[in-house]
């Protein structure tokens, strides 16, 4: 259900982080936990960083399992770089979108100590020192005054990591709500639209046919909504169909669960508009 991103520089303590994290949660919950890693789909790991279109390629691998591990059960670690503002507002939209609490460990090192990490492996696993380099002077800090950056745990080398503070973030804490650019819409549906286009067209044919026996002041009762117009001015069509395109404008990008009350909706915007 929840995801962990890791974040920092390279070779600064993230993958030894998140088999902590895993080895907690898979001793303490019942839950699964997923550990998804750039390591599982970086053989040569300095041709992707000199590369920013293989780069580019990973990153949208890794949210991509990511987002096909996120459910509501399963606890979901991104185990990588993550050093790009732009990437971890992604994939805070993405779990927006999951509905489903996150947070961010930051593994914050000296590119010093880093560095002596990275010469301290295998030949094969380490980072050629320009590649080392230049992911440093790219990396973009963390900052918990971003919503996509928080909660965050920043995590020096000789810490313990704050096991009970993390849990709570992930199983205490409400999912963000999902906003227009994330949540699913099923309701922009063909059918959606079909009653919306049909149900305004109503309303202004009965508000028309209405001004012919009505004067300044009556109410007008139209199809389906339980509030009535006022009519404190003759409306002409034109004015009409163009507050009428108007609605179904904002509608489209704010749909009502219930179609029920798209006649109420109308009539009340249609009194604001008209006064």
């Amino acid at each position: 259900m929840p995801l962990v991103v890791m974040c920092g520089y390279p070779c600064s303590g993230k993958s030894r982080r998140a088999e902590e994290l895993r080895g907690h949660f898979e001793q303490n919950t019942d839950r699964k936990v997923h550990v998804v890693s750039d390591g599982d789909l970086v053989r040569d790991k300095n041709s992707v960083y000199e590369d920013s279109q293989k780069e580019k390629n990973v990153r949208a691998s890794l949210k991509a399992e990511v987002e096909r591990k996120v459910n509501k059960e399963d606890i979901v670690i991104l185990d990588s770089l993550n050093y790009i503002k732009g990437y971890r507002y992604e994939l805070f939209c993405l779990i927006k979108h999951a509905q489903t609490p996150h947070c961010l460990v930051y593994c914050l090192t000296s590119d010093e100590q880093s560095s002596s990490w990275n010469t301290s492996r295998d030949a094969a696993e380490q980072y050629t020192q320009d590649i080392f380099d230049a992911l440093v002077l790219r990396f973009e800090a963390p900052d918990s005054r971003n919503r996509w950056d928080s909660p965050l745990f920043t995590i020096l080398k000789d810490d313990t990591l704050p096991f009970d503070a993390i849990s709570d973030a992930l199983f205490k804490r409400k999912a963000p709500p999902p906003n227009q650019s994330t949540q699913s819409q099923p309701l922009s549906s063909a059918n959606f639209l079909y009653e919306l286009d049909k149900i305004t067209q109503d309303v202004l044919l009965a508000i028309f046919n209405a001004q012919k026996t009505s004067v300044a002041g009556d109410l007008v009762s139209v199809p389906g909504a339980t509030e009535k117009i006022e009519l404190t001015r003759s409306i002409n069509m034109a004015e009409l169909r163009k507050l009428r395109r108007q609605f179904i404008s904002y509608t489209k990008m704010h749909p009502t669960e219930n179609t029920g009350q798209i006649s109420n909706m109308f009539v009340q915007y249609l009194n604001k508009s008209l006064h």
